[in-house]
C-alpha cells in the first residue's frame, strides 16, 4: 500500500467489517443467513428445472421468471459466499478490483431485475389488454431480446460506477469499509478526492432505475384495471386480475425493502449502523427467497409439475 501525506493511501485491497456492531454475534448470525442462502439457491434453481422440463410453461411469463431467477441467483452469490466467510473465519479481506466487481455485479444485476419486472408487466398488459395478439408480439425471439435489453441497460448504467472510481478516486483515508459487501457509497465515503461526481450519478442512476421503472409498471397496471372493470362478471374480473397476482407480489417484495432501506439511510438517522446492514443484506436476500415460493404457490403448472417431480424422485428411492 503506497501512503501520501501521512492520510491518504493507495490501498490493494479493502477489509469488510461484516455486520459492524454485532461482531460478536457473526457466528450465530451465519445460521440464518447460510439459510436462506441455501433456500435462495434452492428455490431458484428449482424454478429453472421446473420451467424447462414443463412445456406447458414454455410462454412468455415464465421466460421472464427464469431470467429472474437467474439474476436472483448472481445477486445472492455475490455477496453471501463473502459474508459467509466473514462470519466463519473472518476473511473480510477483498481486493480492490474484487470489490469493484463485486459492486458492479450487485448494482448492475438489481437494475436488470427492475428491467425484468418491466417486461413482466408489459408481458401482462398485453395478455389482458390486447389477448388477441400476445402470442405474435411476444414471441420467444422478443422475449430474448427485452431480456438483452434489461441486461445492456444494467451494463450501461452501472459499468461508470467502478470506473469511475478507479480513475477518478485511487487515494482513501481507511480500508475498513463499515459494510458486509462493496456497496457504492460505503466505498466512496472513504476516498479523500472529491467524490460529488460519484454521488451525483449514484443518486442519478438510483432515480431512474426506481422512480421511472415503478412508475411505468404502475401506468401499464392502470391500463390492465381499466381493461379488466370493463368485464362482464365478477368472476371473469377475479380470474384475469389472479393471472397478476404473482406479478405484483413480486414487484412489491422488490421494491419495498428498496424504499424502506433508502427512507431508513435517508431519515433513519438514530437507526442504528448495525441495522443499516442488516437491512442492505435482506434486501438483496429476500427477492431470491421469495420468488420462487410466490410463484410456486400461485402457478397451478409449477406447483403440479414440482410434486409430480417429488413423486416421481421417491418411487426411484
Amino acid at each position: 500500500m503506497l501512503t501520501f501525506q501521512n492520510s491518504c493511501s493507495v490501498p490493494s485491497s479493502f477489509q469488510l467489517a461484516g455486520i459492524p456492531g454485532l461482531e460478536s454475534l457473526h457466528l450465530w448470525l451465519s445460521i440464518p443467513f447460510g439459510s436462506m442462502y441455501l433456500v435462495a439457491v434452492v428455490g431458484n434453481i428449482t424454478i429453472l428445472t421446473v420451467v424447462k422440463v414443463e412445456n406447458s410453461l414454455h410462454q412468455p411469463m415464465y421466460f421472464f421468471l427464469c431470467m429472474l431467477a437467474v439474476v436472483d441467483l448472481v445477486l445472492s452469490t455475490s455477496t453471501m459466499p463473502k459474508l459467509l466467510g466473514i462470519f466463519w473465519f473472518g476473511a473480510g479481506d477483498i481486493g480492490l478490483d474484487a470489490c469493484l466487481a463485486q459492486m458492479f455485479l450487485i448494482h448492475c444485476f438489481a437494475t436488470v431485475e427492475s428491467g425484468i419486472f418491466l417486461a413482466m408487466a408489459l408481458d401482462r398488459y398485453i395478455a389482458i389488454c390486447n389477448p388477441l395478439h400476445h402470442t405474435t408480439v411476444l414471441t420467444h425471439a422478443m422475449v430474448g431480446r427485452l431480456g438483452l435489453a434489461a441486461l445492456f441497460r444494467g451494463v450501461l448504467y452501472i459499468g461508470p460506477l467502478p470506473l469511475m472510481i478507479r480513475l477518478r478516486l485511487p487515494l482513501y483515508k481507511a480500508r475498513v469499509i463499515s459494510h458486509s459487501y462493496c456497496e457504492h457509497m460505503a466505498v466512496v465515503t472513504l476516498a479523500c478526492g472529491d467524490s460529488r461526481v460519484n454521488n451525483v450519478y449514484g443518486l442519478s442512476i438510483g432515480f431512474l432505475v426506481l422512480i421511472l421503472d415503478s412508475m411505468a409498471i404502475s401506468v401499464s397496471y392502470v391500463m390492465i384495471f381499466r381493461a379488466v372493470m370493463g368485464l362482464a362478471t365478477p368472476e371473469a374480473r377475479l380470474k384475469t386480475l389472479g393471472t397478476c397476482g404473482s406479478h405484483i407480489c413480486a414487484i412489491l417484495i422488490f421494491y419495498v425493502p428498496i424504499v424502506v432501506s433508502s427512507l431508513i439511510h435517508r431519515f433513519g438517522h438514530q437507526v442504528p449502523p448495525p441495522v443499516h446492514t442488516l437491512l442492505a443484506n435482506f434486501y438483496l436476500l429476500i427477492p431470491p427467497i421469495l420468488n420462487p415460493i410466490v410463484y410456486a404457490v400461485r402457478t397451478k403448472q409449477i406447483w403440479e409439475r414440482l410434486l409430480q417431480m417429488l413423486k416421481t424422485e421417491t418411487k426411484f428411492k
